[in-house]
């Protein structure tokens, strides 16, 4: 089966779009919330972790860093399991693409003071509680925008993976959420086949 030369990246323009749209909505609905990041992006490879609020973005607008990113492509035949049959003869399966993606979320770490003292413990909690209010939201983007972003009858097809924590390192921590989606894919144009 053939893919679309944009898909790939089209299906993280769409994972971008609704885990952004759900932070600003979850920011004015919880006092305190810091909305979708100044600095939100599809990126090529594992991002680099650039700004995470302490940058040009958190004087005027909402600090922080979101990305997403293509980690890998399989064939499957049984969403989401990878097939491992032999591809290319006549009696085999009809496999179509999933590929993974990996959402990272990133906001300011309490770090030490001028003095070198340590955060205290209420700089803690509130770092805690965006980061936790952050993964409930992204959940939710995952949950009811992203489904209604395919033009398929049932929707989007994905498994989401797991959500790990990362950081705090530097001035930054936030979280890692993996998700694989299985692409629509087509019959290959004629002539095309090697």
């Amino acid at each position: 089966m053939a893919l679309s030369p944009l898909v790939i990246h089209e299906t993280a323009e769409k994972l971008l779009a609704c885990v952004c749209a759900e932070l600003t909505l979850t920011a004015a609905k919880v006092d305190g919330q810091p909305g979708c990041p100044c600095r939100s992006c599809v990126v090529a490879g594992t991002p680099a972790w650039d700004d995470c609020g302490s940058g040009e973005c958190s004087k005027t607008v909402t600090p922080g860093q979101l990305t997403v990113h293509f980690a890998g492509i399989v064939a499957t035949s049984n969403f989401p399991a990878e097939t491992r049959d032999v591809l290319g003869s006549r009696n085999c399966l009809p496999v179509r693409p999933a590929a993974e993606y990996v959402i990272t979320l990133l906001r300011c770490a309490p770090t030490s003071d001028e003095g070198g003292c340590p955060p205290t413990c209420e700089e803690h909690e509130a770092a805690a509680r965006v980061l936790a209010v952050d993964a409930a939201a992204v959940w939710n983007a995952l949950q009811c925008c992203f489904p209604d972003t395919s033009e398929a009858r049932r929707g989007q097809t994905f498994v989401m993976g797991q959500m790990r924590t990362v950081g705090p390192q530097g001035q930054c921590v936030g979280f890692e959420q993996r998700v694989t989606v299985a692409l629509p894919s087509c019959v290959c144009p004629e002539g095309e086949s090697p």
